[in-house]
């Protein structure tokens, strides 16, 4: 199998900073977060605009990459599951995937709200959700 590079184009600038009180999932009580771009990728962000829902990919740079298994929600009085059929963010490449709201666009920074990522977190891309529309 070939080597993969994945380089960050920003970081997440949030509250959060401990995984163990940060929400499991955006609509869960987490606070708005900015996301602070990288010079050369301005113009990949020309486009963003306020109240827009798009998906943000991050690296889950704190995650441990050798769990196949976990309990859903870390609560051990559900069965173990694989990890590809949860969202845990312990897994052999941890990829998170956030549902989130444009709140603001500020230069190379992007507001958003419902971001449930540590402070630091690398930001890999930002997608537009379709909902339907091609």
């Amino acid at each position: 199998m070939s080597g993969y590079a994945v380089r960050p184009v920003g970081r997440v600038a949030s509250p959060l900073t401990d995984p163990d009180l940060a929400p499991k999932q955006g609509d869960e009580g987490a606070p708005e977060a900015w996301l602070v771009f990288d010079e050369a990728y301005a113009p990949a962000l020309r486009d963003l605009r306020p109240g827009a829902d798009v998906l943000v990919l991050t690296w889950l740079d704190r995650a441990r990459r050798d769990v196949l298994v976990v309990h859903p929600r870390g609560d051990r009085s559900r069965p173990e599951t694989g990890v590809f059929s949860t969202r845990s963010p312990h897994r052999p490449n941890p990829i998170g995937l956030h549902r989130v709201r444009v709140r603001e666009v500020d230069g190379l920074r992007v507001r958003v709200a419902d971001l449930e990522a540590l402070d630091g977190t690398p930001v890999l891309d930002v997608k537009p959700v379709l909902d339907g529309e091609r």
